[in-house]
Parts: structure tokens; C-alpha cells; sequence
């Protein structure tokens, strides 16, 4: 009896001990004041300032750009949530997340296997790729980021990869294996977004991985984060993820991203320290954060895909 006991105190303190350890190493603690909800806007439905489900966002200036996915459109408001304009009704199948480049919206249409560009206004300018799996070619593509010199970064969801091509959409190279998801050997699985910072590194929302790839202008890899060693184990904790499906570089520099089965937004710095967490906590839809803006006046805006709404995100002081 003395014996299991003191097996059973024995792996008590081992547990204990792990749990410690994880909580030490793996679950940093919030660095910034908290982010408060100044306000939400929309509803289910197709007249202006009503979404079914809303699946992009990126902010220019004064304007916040939308992507209203099953409506098939782009809408665009204000900073406090009034319709301006809506586009894309037209040529748009399914748009996902959003980009502006030099005074140009990129949109990665999920549907229709290739990224839209419009002018800010609202003009329809061209298109880019082909359906497929080569060089070049899109299956499904999720999220796209702009460089400089007006190369693309295109992150194709079931194509298991990230491209980078030419602004003419000739290839220049690739991340990820084609159509084989993993998580070791340079594999991703089903990444869905992409950004880049003002200095060239290339954020990698690998979704199913749970994590995110920091990767620098000469294509190597710079850091990762997410979980222990951001090996694909997902959690609730600070700086753990379960599924990504946004991420973008705000004009503050931080990376935002939208953490979507555990409804919130986490933000970090760029080379992965975890600063801050906040979403909406209620027993009502869950899949509330699919992407995520932040503004010049550091406002950070969420299109909530369960309630077919934007939230507005105020920075704690």
C-alpha cells in the first residue's frame, strides 16, 4: 500500500511539475492594457451595411474595405462603421482576405482561383493566375500580400503552399510542398493569409498548424510561433492558437492575428513575443474572428463571421 502511494504522490509532483513548466515556458502573460469593444455594426443579410459572413478586412486611412463573402462583394465604411460604397457584385465568386497595395485593393477570390484587383473606388482592373496547381496557378487561394516592387504573395489553402511571383504573375518561388499538408520538412497545412512588414519579412498564417512562419527577404526561415515549438499543438492559452485564418502587419508594426476556433484576436511583436489578447467572451455563435485590421490610430477591426459583423477594438491606455 506505502508503495502505490508513493507512486501516486510521485506522479502527482510530475504532473505538477509539467504544468509548471508549461505555464513558465509556454503561456506568456498579457504585456499592454486590455482592448475594449467600442462598437460593433451589421447584420445577417444583402442590403449595404449587412453581411453573410464576412471573411476579410483591411483598413486605408479613413476607410475600412470588407470582404462580404456569400454576398459576393466588397463593402467599404468608415472608421465608425458607415456604408460608403460597395463593389465587385459582378466579379467576384467568393472573396477572402484583403490587401491594398499603391492605391490598389488586392482580393483573394476563394472561389474562382485567382486574386481581383480594384481600384479603391471600386473599378474592376484586372485579374491574376489561373485555376490549377503549377507555377503560377491557384487552387482556392486564401490571402495575398503586395512587396514594393509589386511581387505576390499568394497563400493557397488546399494547395498546401505560398507563392511568390512576379507582379505580371510570373513564378519566382514557393513555400511549402504542393498538395502535401504536414508540419515538419518545410511542409504547411492549408495556410490561409499572408502579410509582409515594411522591412520584407513574410508572415505565414499556416492555418491547421496552428502557427505562424516568419520568413526573411531572402526566404529563409526567421522564427515561428504557436504552441510548444509551434509544432501543430493548439490551445486556449496566450500565444497558442486553433486555426488561424487572418493575420496582418498594423501600421503600429505588430503582427495581429485571427485565432478563429477560440473567437479572438492575439497580437504579438514580429518576432513573436505575445503582447495581448481580446475577443468577445458570451455563450452565444462561437467563430466570431476571421481576420483582422488595425488602423492608424491603432483601432483594431474584426470581421466577425458568426454574427455577420464588424467589431472595433479600442487599445487599452
Amino acid at each position: 500500500m506505502k508503495t502505490i502511494l508513493k507512486t501516486i504522490q510521485w506522479l502527482l509532483f510530475i504532473v505538477l511539475v509539467l504544468i509548471g513548466f508549461t505555464y513558465f515556458f509556454w503561456i506568456p502573460s498579457v504585456q499592454e492594457p486590455a482592448y475594449a469593444l467600442e462598437k460593433t455594426w451589421g447584420k445577417k443579410g444583402s442590403a449595404p451595411g449587412q453581411f453573410n459572413e464576412p471573411t476579410g478586412i483591411t483598413v486605408k486611412g479613413n476607410e475600412v474595405f470588407v470582404s462580404d463573402g456569400r454576398n459576393h462583394r466588397i463593402q467599404v465604411f468608415d472608421l465608425e462603421g458607415t456604408a460608403l460604397r460597395q463593389f465587385g457584385v459582378n466579379d467576384l465568386e467568393r472573396p477572402m482576405n484583403l490587401t491594398i497595395a499603391k492605391n490598389e485593393l488586392y482580393v483573394a477570390d476563394y472561389f474562382a482561383d485567382q486574386i481581383k484587383v480594384f481600384s479603391l473606388q471600386g473599378d474592376y482592373r484586372r485579374s491574376i493566375g489561373t485555376p490549377g496547381t503549377g507555377p503560377g496557378e491557384f487552387t482556392i487561394p486564401g490571402g495575398v500580400a503586395v512587396a514594393e516592387n509589386g511581387d505576390l504573395y499568394v497563400a493557397g489553402f488546399t494547395t498546401q503552399r505560398v507563392q511568390q511571383l512576379h507582379a505580371d504573375g510570373s513564378f519566382v518561388r514557393q513555400w511549402g510542398i504542393t498538395g502535401e499538408a504536414g508540419t515538419f520538412g518545410g511542409k504547411l497545412r492549408y495556410p490561409t493569409d499572408v502579410a509582409l512588414s515594411k522591412k520584407g519579412t513574410l508572415f505565414i498564417a499556416d492555418g491547421y498548424n496552428d502557427r505562424v512562419l516568419a520568413m526573411g527577404p531572402d526566404g529563409k526561415l526567421l522564427t515561428k510561433w504557436g504552441g510548444p515549438f509551434a509544432m501543430n499543438i493548439f490551445g486556449p492559452f496566450n500565444g497558442w492558437f486553433t486555426t488561424i485564418t487572418g493575420l496582418s502587419v498594423g501600421p503600429s508594426g505588430n503582427v495581429f492575428v485571427a485565432d478563429f476556433y477560440n473567437d479572438r484576436v492575439q497580437k504579438f511583436t514580429q518576432d513573436g513575443s505575445f503582447l495581448n489578447a481580446f475577443g468577445i467572451e458570451s455563450s452565444g455563435p462561437t467563430h466570431t474572428t476571421i481576420a483582422v485590421a488595425e488602423a492608424d490610430d491603432g483601432s483594431v477591426f474584426v470581421a466577425d463571421y458568426a454574427n455577420h459583423q464588424i467589431q472595433k477594438w479600442r487599445p487599452g491606455k
